[in-house]
């Protein structure tokens, strides 16, 4: 099997206090983080990495933040010449609005998503709001959706990750490129998490976990393993992405 190259499309942004990015660390900052669909080119399907905001705030001053383009679904999309139907594979992250508010245009896609998340979006708990069962209510009608239970390969040269630290059914990307493995972080965070300032060093903290954690402990040593295996590491909601057409 080839190797993968992966494109990162902004398909909305969220502003809001960076210590939802950073748990106990940046309050009082404000913060704006791109929302990302990531197409991942290279295999005889045509598969999406989550599917993002369904309309988007487009406005100079989100782009400027982001130092980056946002589009909406289609225009994301034909920058690579491709429509909605045109999707084989979508896999989801975890299903937060943000990242599946678009699923109902790929009526031709199947959707790999984790059971957890599944028992999420139908019954979420009071503390977590970002659920909205809504979004795949179409797909899940449909008979789209095939549920996963652990960790899996979905195609040669891409794995799933069961990695609940920001949502009990997160799970990472795992892709193979010619630069060995690109991980996509199955947790919203940015580089910063995996790379954080002398200060926080200093406490013997090698990572942050993010704002929004399911245990933190377990967040954290999740983490640790997901840097350590991955090559090149793509943190889900990094600013940095926002003006990369390809990774590698």
């Amino acid at each position: 099997m080839g190797a993968y190259k992966i494109h990162p499309i902004v398909m909305g942004t969220k502003v809001f206090d960076k210590s939802m990015m950073t748990y106990q660390h940046g309050a009082g900052t404000p913060f704006t983080i791109p929302i990302y669909c990531w197409y991942l080119e290279g295999g005889d399907k045509t598969i999406l990495v989550d599917t993002g905001e369904m309309n988007p705030i487009q406005s100079l001053e989100r782009e400027t933040a982001i130092n980056g383009k946002i589009y909406n679904f289609e225009q994301g999309l034909a920058r690579f010449n491709l429509k909605p139907e045109d999707i084989d594979i979508v896999i989801h992250t975890h299903l937060h609005t943000d990242h599946c508010e678009n699923d109902y245009k790929c009526t031709n896609a199947t959707f790999y998503v984790h059971e957890k998340e599944m028992q999420r979006i139908h019954n979420p708990h009071p503390l977590d709001f970002r659920y909205l069962e809504d979004y795949i209510e179409d797909v899940e009608d449909n008979g789209q959706i095939k549920i996963l239970t652990d960790d899996t390969q979905i195609v040669p040269g891409i794995k799933c990750i069961h990695t609940p630290v920001h949502t009990d059914g997160g799970m990472s990307v795992v892709v193979d490129t010619e630069k060995g493995k690109a991980v996509i972080t199955g947790f919203c965070v940015i580089k910063e998490n995996f790379d954080p300032p002398k200060e926080i060093r200093a406490m013997e903290m090698e990572v942050i976990p993010p704002g929004t954690v399911v245990n933190t402990w377990d967040a954290y040593d999740i983490m640790i393993k997901i840097r350590d295996m991955a090559d090149i590491l793509l943190p889900l909601h990094e600013p940095e992405f926002a003006s990369i057409k390809t990774i590698p």
